[in-house]
């Protein structure tokens, strides 16, 4: 619930996402928004307990940092494994992976669209609290549309489990191919589902263009100021720059569309780096070589943002057929290249579930995937190696180094969060900037500050990262009628403060 203080607004806990967050506003004595901040409290810390681990169990262990994105981890982890090992999978193994891998974002998105940032538009940015979740999605939709959903999202996750042996957290990975092959009995199943998925994925544009496309208010709302930026955008693409999320390389264009860079997944660290601020764990990424330059945007900057928006920018258009009318569409309908509306990042998310589910279709009727060449051994010491995958929430990038024995002696994962957080940040502020003035702070103008965030689907619990040093710590002792007594403070450098 909101918590107003004199000149503060504190939104805790932010919602529907992954992880957790508040909101802090400060207003100025006009009512007016000063400053807004996104903060990220909880920390995860993976990188360093990883740490002394055998490389191969990596897969494993990575995919438990969320329970919603495990495959996106474990995939970038597998194929982290490949350039440690220096080992190429069989084709028939590389297919099975984009395969499972497709199954996952057509299931990933959907949940998005339909459980966390659809009641915005479906149900209402301003309608109650209350309603604002699934059951008042399926209650506009109705309950047949809910059915659907759920179907498709049930069907999706038993091909996940055939392929992988489980959902959340999958064991289909190995350096050098997959544990399983796919049998034709298999394949003729996983080919029924992904022509569901293709009608899915037609369904759900419908369902988007009917409910949100057609209402003025809404597409104004996307395109208002309060939710624009001008800023860098990054994506994976395949040879003829169309998106994809398994392989590629990643190509980056400038707020004006034009190419800025496309470079291997190997080369990230000449391109990205991270900036840290005190009010959260979770780190800034940003373009190296122009620098950090503080939350601003344009071409001097160096905020880049990741995500749908951003691999549909990035990308030149879409590999498939029924994905690449929708995109066209959309980016005729929003003014060209690059489209800059945060919101619009939902109608993006769309367009990328129906290119998963028609790439998925195609691989499923790829005669190669049932073959039993689907693992190529190791056989060189391990050293070092990176593997990138565009997760559904963006880029996610992770890099391990071992020892001889093959044991991790660091680990860096930058996750799609971290790679949108300058710009989310930026966005938040914005919003709160655009929504709220003259002291006019109702629960619906707090959620369409949220629907800033919310737009690029953040998974904070793969985002935060601890800084070198002591935890930050604040502690607050309160007598029996609830006043604070006493305060202590511990700061990143370790430094204990006590107050009043």
């Amino acid at each position: 619930m909101p918590e107003t203080e004199t000149r503060k607004v504190t939104i805790d806990p932010i919602t529907r996402l992954e992880g957790h967050g508040k909101i802090e506003i400060f207003l100025n004595e006009q009512g007016n928004v000063d400053r807004a901040f996104l903060q990220v409290p909880e920390l995860r810390g993976f990188e360093k307990f990883v740490q002394g681990r055998p490389a191969e169990e990596m897969p494993q262990i990575t995919s438990r940092i969320c329970g919603v994105c495990p495959s996106a981890h474990h995939m970038a982890s597998t194929k982290t494994l490949d350039s440690l090992y220096r080992v190429t999978p069989p084709p028939a193994a590389k297919k099975i992976r984009e395969l499972f891998y497709s199954c996952f974002v057509v299931e990933d998105h959907a949940l998005h669209v339909y459980f966390l940032g659809g009641p915005d538009f479906i149900v209402g940015p301003k309608a109650p609290a209350a309603e604002r979740n699934v059951l008042g999605v399926i209650a506009k939709v109705g309950v047949e549309v809910g059915k659907t959903v759920i179907g498709m999202r049930r069907k999706i996750r038993e091909v996940m489990t055939a392929l992988g042996g489980k959902v959340v957290h999958p064991v289909l990975g190995l350096p050098g191919g997959v544990a399983k092959r796919v049998s034709k009995e298999e394949q003729e199943k996983i080919k029924q589902v992904a022509q569901e998925a293709v009608g899915f994925g037609k369904f759900t544009l419908e369902v988007f263009q009917k409910l949100v496309l057609e209402n003025s208010e809404y597409v104004d709302l996307i395109r208002s100021d309060a939710y624009t930026h001008r800023t860098y955008y990054m994506g994976m693409v395949d040879q003829a720059n169309k998106v994809n999320f398994y392989d590629g390389l990643l190509r980056v264009v400038a707020p004006d569309g034009k190419e800025w860079n496309k470079f291997p997944p190997e080369k990230y660290l000449d391109f990205i780096a991270e900036h840290v601020e005190p009010w959260s764990y979770m780190k800034f990424a940003y373009l190296k070589p122009i620098g950090w330059r503080g939350f601003t945007e344009g071409p001097e900057s160096s905020v880049y943002c990741v995500a749908p928006l951003a691999r549909l920018n990035a990308a030149d258009g879409m590999a498939t057929p029924l994905a690449q009318q929708a995109y066209e569409q959309y980016v005729a309908t929003l003014g060209g290249k690059p489209v800059h509306h945060t919101l619009a990042n939902h109608w993006a998310r769309v367009i990328e579930l129906l290119y998963a589910a028609e790439r998925l279709a195609e691989l499923a009727d790829d005669p190669e995937i049932t073959s039993p060449e689907i693992r190529t051994l190791p056989t060189q010491a391990p050293r070092e190696g990176i593997g990138v995958v565009e997760a559904p929430r963006g880029t996610l990038i992770h890099h391990y180094q071992t020892d001889e024995k093959g044991l991790i002696t660091k680990a860096n994962m930058i996750v799609a969060t971290q790679n949108n957080a300058a710009r989310m940040a930026m966005s938040v502020e914005r919003a709160a900037k655009g929504l709220i003035t003259n002291g006019n702070v109702s629960e619906g103008l707090l959620n369409m500050v949220e629907m800033a965030f919310r737009a690029y689907d953040p998974c904070h619990g793969c985002a935060t990262h601890s800084l070198p040093g002591s935890m930050p710590l604040l502690v607050r002792v309160h007598d029996a009628s609830g006043e604070v007594m006493s305060t202590l403070r511990r700061d990143w450098d370790g430094k204990v403060v006590n107050g009043d």
